[in-house]
């Protein structure tokens, strides 16, 4: 048991197959982020073949919540050749469009269409 919001509680972390059913399952205090305990419920997972041979336990691909989009989770499935689908949070995706600005010293979108090399000021003496 530890402390959250609504007292005192305990948080499942689950990892589920795509039918539903449980491959593994962490429990943990109230207060504990979720992205903390992906490594564990990831690694947590046996899943018996048909035949022998060792369990599975490395799964085809992935979708989890925002809650997992930081770099040591994604590093984490890239090392262990995991296809995933995380959604980025809109701070982060804010966050690399300034980065890309600074590093090109340009923005990252901008507007087709053209100016004209001389002001509309200026007229031309022909």
């Amino acid at each position: 048991m530890g402390r959250s919001r609504g007292g005192f509680t305990s948080k499942l972390h689950l990892s589920s197959d795509g039918r539903c059913r449980p491959l593994s399952l962490v429990v943990t205090a109230g207060q504990r982020a979720d992205c903390t305990q992906f490594q564990t419920v990831l690694t947590k997972i046996r899943v018996q073949r048909g035949g022998p041979g060792r369990p599975r336990t490395k799964p085809d691909s992935l979708a989890a919540d925002k809650g997992y989009t930081n770099g040591p989770c994604r590093e984490y499935l890239q090392r262990r050749g995991i296809r995933h689908t995380i959604p980025e949070k809109t701070d982060s995706q804010a966050a690399d469009c300034a980065k890309a600005q600074a590093a090109d010293g340009h923005p990252a979108s901008t507007k087709s269409g053209t100016r004209s090399a001389t002001p509309s000021n200026e007229r031309s003496t022909d």
